[in-house]
């Protein structure tokens, strides 16, 4: 939806008609084919999360639009928060729920957000070993091509020696 400035929103907004709303109430013309000009009032109720009352301000600029658009900014954890994830992790990969509340507890977060922290930490840790492995496979495949090459070579060599040989080798034995 454009926001009369030129930008798209993408936003849910409910057409109830409170007067309330943010942004401000818009008036947007339904069908034009109806003959009673009837206007929708639309609604854009979606309201900007700050987790824990902290606001990261390096990124203000761009998340002030992201934020209207889509209802929540992108969550931040503090140094703090993160060491102790990481530790968490490195201990257990998974949690249970016991482990989960007092980690939310001890961090002031939500449950559900240490749940896709982990979530997340052990997708990057699967693709960091898949990415570990591949380069073990390249290694490997280049080696095998190397030995495959000097192993076709080394067998060309063979035959060539095999035909140079084969006429003198004829004509030093006796007929019979």
């Amino acid at each position: 939806m454009d926001n009369g400035d030129g930008k798209v929103c993408l936003g849910l907004g409910l057409g109830l008609g409170l007067g309330l709303g943010f942004p401000p109430k818009r008036e947007v013309p339904q069908n034009k084919n109806n003959n009673n000009n009837k206007r929708l009032l639309v609604f854009d109720l979606s309201i900007p999360i700050h987790p824990n009352n902290s606001h990261d301000h390096r990124d203000d600029d761009r998340d002030v639009d992201f934020s209207m658009c889509y209802g929540r900014k992108k969550l931040r954890l503090t140094g703090d928060q993160t060491t102790l994830l990481e530790d968490s992790f490195r201990q257990h990969t998974t949690l249970n729920t016991a482990q989960k509340l007092s980690l939310a507890e001890k961090l002031n977060l939500k449950p559900r957000q240490v749940e896709v922290w982990f979530q997340n930490r052990r997708a990057r840790s699967k693709l960091k070993q898949t990415e570990v492995e591949c380069e073990v496979l390249k290694k490997n495949c280049e080696r095998l091509s190397d030995e495959n090459r000097r192993l076709k070579k080394e067998v060309l060599e063979l035959r060539s020696s095999l035909k140079i040989g084969k006429p003198a080798a004829a004509a030093a034995t006796p007929s019979l």
